[in-house]
């Protein structure tokens, strides 16, 4: 009996797993076809950016993969979702977009399967990001930065390169949150 006690007690005693913020709790595929649980991101700050392979703004995988590198280890993580919603400027297949990631950008930051990102089409993760920041996606790399929690700290259009004062402070200030 007392072992049992003893036990109990330990467990009691461990620091209880970090809830997964409602934003993170989102399951998914890579655009490999592995699972992807949003919620091992939980506690990191995250950029969330819907991707295109054939957009004016696609030299911007360049610069989140250089974000990516240089925050990873306090706590960012970049996760794509690549989309054709816009403009049809990702026409090919999850295994086409991750080679052209691969090939053209070395991208290393996690890759979503495509996906619908705007509409009342759009995947339960954009939905929920819309609803808690106020819009959707009106075109490709359109960012949305979460902080520690899973709170939204900032969106940003399109235009807004990842090398932007505002951006980057969205990024310090998500990166900061306890």
């Amino acid at each position: 009996m007392n072992r049992i006690l003893l036990a109990a007690a330990l467990f009691a005693a461990l620091p209880a797993a970090a809830a997964c913020p409602p934003l993170l709790d989102h399951r998914m595929k890579t655009l490999q076809g592995a699972p992807a649980n949003l919620c091992e991101h939980a506690g990191k700050a995250v950029v969330f950016v819907n991707t295109a392979s054939y957009c004016g703004y696609t030299g911007q995988y360049q610069g989140r993969e250089a974000l990516y590198q240089k925050h990873k280890d306090r706590g960012l993580v970049v996760v794509g979702v690549p989309s054709n919603d816009f403009g049809r400027q990702e026409p090919g297949s999850n295994a086409e977009v991750a080679d052209f990631c691969e090939r053209t950008f070395k991208v290393r930051f996690p890759m979503l399967e495509k996906s619908v990102v705007s509409g009342p089409e759009a995947v339960p993760l954009y939905r929920g990001l819309a609803a808690k920041t106020g819009g959707a996606p009106k075109w490709n790399f359109h960012k949305v930065v979460l902080d520690r929690r899973g709170e939204p700290v900032g969106a940003f259009p399109s235009a807004v390169t990842p090398e932007d004062p505002k951006f980057l402070a969205a990024i310090e200030k998500a990166l900061k949150t306890p």
